[in-house]
């Protein structure tokens, strides 16, 4: 079994209660079929929602969650959802986008009460479709529910899984055997955390990036190590090169779109910032679309990175002549 983080878990509750209020009464192991999981941590799910409330935390002021003795679980919520909700318009785009992700949470019903909700405030925001001005689109990834709910399940099963992927750093396409750990969104995309055979040792997968995934049908070679739920989806080594990089105002944008390492203003107001690198057709990419607004001011382990991107330029020149 993968480990569950903590985010997880939280985006899983906030999926399953507003079904389970939509739809009163249904049988426990029914609903954590629903949503791929054991009726014993449904039940753990279910136990995190009693606590939830406000002060004095009387009972009229906590969510109840009752259990008949035939299985069937139903969810009251507390007085206070009750009352009217009033939210700015950035409080309102806030809680669109950051709930946008749970319409990809396993078993969450498309057309469901989360659904609709979320379509009715984008509508009063001017945002969705139907509303004034629609031009705002909030989504989380452009992965396929199919290969999200294929990963979710091997990882579940501790299943290995075999997928068709597209490297953007290094620009090329290759087909690996990977052991899936975990599912998870960073950033806007989807990724997935696991064990890849290819490169023997853990990596972490653009899902919008996998072409296809066919199932293995043998157990994960390798496990997850604790704590491996609070990794992020970087994770730079001492032995891979470093580029240091001068950028003018308009190009520190590149501060804020990757990791980067010692980063300062200089006196005229441009920004030196230092960039791990893992793949040079990465660093090529970036350094065409800088053009004169970056420079190659320090290199290490990365021989004539100076010189890169005017010999990245002139062969894409060559292929358009």
């Amino acid at each position: 079994m993968s480990r569950v983080t903590a985010a997880d878990r939280m985006r899983r509750v906030l999926a399953i209660v507003p079904w389970i209020v939509a739809n009163p009464g249904q049988p426990v192991a029914d609903v954590a079929a629903r949503f791929g999981v054991t009726e014993e941590e449904l039940l753990a799910d279910l136990g995190v929602v009693y606590m939830v409330g406000l002060p004095p935390y009387s009972p009229d002021a906590l969510v109840d969650v009752q259990i008949d003795d035939e299985g069937r679980v139903t969810i009251r919520l507390a007085d206070f959802f009750s009352r009217p909700l009033r939210l700015t318009p950035g409080q309102g785009l806030a809680l669109l986008a950051s709930s946008d992700g749970l319409l990809s949470v396993p078993g969450t019903d498309p057309d469901g009460a989360l659904a609709r909700a979320l379509s009715k405030l984008g509508v009063a925001l001017g945002l969705s479709e139907g509303g004034a001005g629609a031009s705002v689109d909030v989504h989380l990834g452009a992965a396929e529910g199919k290969l999200l709910d294929q990963l979710r399940t091997a990882a579940t099963a501790g299943k290995e899984v075999e997928m068709s992927y597209y490297s953007y750093n290094r620009d090329s396409h290759s087909v690996r055997a990977v052991a899936p750990w975990r599912v998870f969104a960073d950033a806007g995309n989807w990724y997935v955390h696991g064990w890849c055979h290819q490169a023997g040792g853990e990596r972490i997968f653009r899902v919008d990036r996998i072409e296809r995934i066919a199932e293995l049908d043998r157990p994960a070679a390798m496990r997850p190590d604790d704590g491996e739920e609070g990794r992020g989806i970087f994770h730079p080594l001492e032995s891979d090169p470093r580029v240091t990089l001068e950028l003018d105002p308009e190009a520190s944008w590149v501060v804020d779109s990757y990791p980067c390492e010692h980063v300062t203003e200089t006196a005229d107001g441009r920004i030196r910032a230092t960039l791990v690198i893992t793949a040079v057709p990465w660093l090529e990419r970036l350094l065409v679309r800088l053009g004169p607004s970056a420079t190659v001011v320090e290199s290490t382990g990365l021989p004539d990175a100076d010189r890169l991107a005017g010999r990245t330029a002139a062969r894409i020149l060559a292929r358009y002549r």
